[in-house]
């Protein structure tokens, strides 16, 4: 998202008052891009794919008289409803955000770290108002609206977080909670590795054990990656394990492209593997980025024979 301007919101200041921050900053961030999609190519009337970014993020930050960091920010998307919103604190112990909705847990944000130029291999591809409606399976986090999630700052290149979302509703039997490590340490410039796990109930007498760990090097213009994944289900034939490994490779400061697979086993009947394909790129010149993807997923959802493919691609201007 690009800054346009700074400009006083007293609509933010009023919900920051009872931190008493002194000196805050105010701003208003959107962008300005134009996308061509078609998300299930060949299965599906598309209509006109054009369509422009719909989305203002308002924010405020500042500091309180005993020095933690105080953040807020909601985003108007669509019809001017309010969409993603959060509240930072921040100081040398790390970050505690509270997030009113749509943000990633620990695991939901490292569900797939491999490299890309745009998105994952199983990302664009969406065939809801088709036949077989849905999106391509991916083993991730969990969580909500009203969620808590706390960083720690950086201790030798190594970052955990931990995610907590309270439930009680009749379908669920616990409250959800995830934690992530990344390290990416000194001695080996261009190394990270991760980690991410979760236990919880999603279901009465359903649980749900997943784990993920990957690991990405860059060096030069080239930027390598590959992801496990396992998640353990009680209910029979419904475990999951997964692969994926990427690629991209910067053909100067301008130009990048990427290559990501993803493949998804399950324990169906049918047997039948879920693999994801993609080929990405991104172009910046001056204040304009170009960038898309082409991805195909055969067996979504492990269902034989459900074949989707679908691009999108997208110009955004910065000013």
């Amino acid at each position: 998202m690009n800054n346009l301007r700074k400009i006083g919101l007293s609509a933010l200041a009023g919900s920051l008052a009872t931190f008493s921050v002194n000196a805050a900053d105010f701003s208003v961030s959107g962008g300005a891009s134009i996308t061509f999609d078609d998300p299930n190519r060949g299965f599906s009337d598309r209509g006109n794919g054009f369509y422009m970014g719909d989305s203002l993020t308002f924010s405020a930050s500042g500091e309180t008289d005993n020095g933690v960091g105080v953040a807020v920010s909601y985003e108007l998307d669509g019809t001017a409803a309010i969409d993603d919103m959060k509240i930072t604190l921040s100081g040398d112990w790390g970050s505690m955000v509270f997030d009113g909705h749509g943000g990633s847990s620990a695991m939901g944000a490292v569900d797939d770290k491999t490299p890309n130029a745009y998105e994952e291999a199983w990302d664009v591809i969406d065939t809801n108002g088709s036949t077989t409606g849905g999106t391509p399976t991916v083993i991730g986090g969990g969580g909500s609206d009203g969620m808590w999630i706390y960083s720690t700052p950086s201790m030798g290149g190594a970052v955990a977080t931990i995610a907590y979302h309270n439930s009680g509703g009749s379908a669920a039997a616990e409250s959800y909670m995830d934690f992530a490590v990344a390290l990416s340490p000194e001695a080996v410039e261009g190394l990270t590795l991760g980690f991410a796990a979760a236990d919880n109930a999603v279901g009465n007498s359903i649980d749900h054990d997943k784990s993920t760990m990957y690991a990405t090097y860059a060096m030069g213009a080239f930027t390598v990656g590959a992801q496990m994944s396992d998640l353990d289900d009680t209910r029979a034939n419904s475990d999951q394990e997964s692969v994926a490994y990427g690629v991209t490779y910067a053909v100067n400061d301008d130009f990048s492209i990427g290559y990501s697979y993803h493949e998804l086993e399950t324990e169906l009947t049918t047997d039948q593997d879920q693999e994801s394909t993609g080929v990405s790129f991104s172009y910046t010149s001056g204040g304009m980025t170009l960038g898309g993807a082409m991805n195909e997923v055969q067996n979504m959802g492990g269902t034989a024979a459900t074949d989707r493919e679908g691009y999108e691609f997208t110009l955004s201007f910065a000013f």
